[in-house]
């Protein structure tokens, strides 16, 4: 199958950069102890905010940069590179492979996301582990549903990040959009609060938005605050936008490549 070979391609090719990956370590792992000593006064003076104790609230800061990079909550990920390919002409050679657009992403951001899980995952969640208490599982079950979770939140964050790619087509520069998609994702994902903290109507509708099915439900996830029911209501949650974000995607494509004009060229 080809798209396996994609992925572990993806998979090699963000291996390679080893300084980088070791950058990305380093910087989740401060970001995530200044979050976390900021989360501790919050919820020293607000205990069991948002349904959380204090030990579920530091879980949420480290599982949030345990997904940052693999995720991409604050950038394109690889699909910057889609979109320099479509500003630049060279989508046209994409085009013509024997292989449909967005699965040929879709497998090289599951790759790209297996990489960064493990090479800037891993770590910061240890060391977080090591340096405050943590309400981590001791089943496994849990986490082979968080691990699940998180497939689905690759897919769910690739779908919304192909899409505003795709948005190039029409754009003479997507910066500006993938910018904007940037910050609504790290708001509505919860990486600065879980939004189970948002007040009344505003936090319901927060956690019925795609970007919720980013973070929000994969910690959910591993902090137990979804089993049985819930859980089941929650993974289906992120697959229902999966599948909702890809087939957009799909005809976006679609409109796109009916008349693909290619800028430089």
């Amino acid at each position: 199958m080809w798209w396996v070979a994609v992925a572990v391609g993806s998979f090699r090719r963000y291996a390679t950069y080893r300084m980088a990956t070791a950058a990305g370590v380093f910087t989740n792992t401060v970001f995530g102890f200044i979050v976390a000593y900021a989360y501790l006064a919050l919820w020293a003076e607000r205990p069991h905010l948002g349904g959380y104790d204090q030990a579920q609230a530091l879980t949420f800061v480290w599982v949030g940069q345990a997904l940052l990079a693999a995720v991409a909550l604050l950038s394109g990920g690889g699909l910057d590179e889609l979109q320099e390919r479509i500003r630049s002409g060279d989508i046209a050679v994409d085009l013509y492979r024997p292989a449909d657009l967005q699965l040929w992403w879709l497998a090289g951001d599951l790759g790209r996301a297996a990489l960064q899980l493990i090479g800037r995952g891993a770590v910061p969640m240890t060391v977080g582990a090591l340096c405050f208490e943590l309400a981590l599982p001791g089943d496994v079950l849990t986490w082979c549903c968080f691990v699940f979770s998180v497939t689905l939140a690759v897919v769910v964050s690739f779908a919304l990040r192909y899409l505003v790619a795709l948005a190039s087509f029409w754009l003479l520069d997507g910066a500006g959009l993938a910018m904007i998609s940037g910050l609504a994702c790290m708001f509505f994902s919860g990486l600065v609060l879980p939004l189970r903290v948002f007040p009344g109507g505003f936090g319901e509708v927060a956690q019925l938005l795609p970007w919720a099915a980013v973070l929000q439900v994969p910690a959910d996830v591993l902090l137990g605050a979804r089993t049985g029911g819930t859980l089941a209501e929650g993974l289906a949650f992120q697959a229902a936008w999966g599948v909702a974000l890809l087939a957009l995607g799909r005809l976006v494509q679609r409109a796109a490549t009916r008349k693909v004009v290619v800028h430089g060229g």
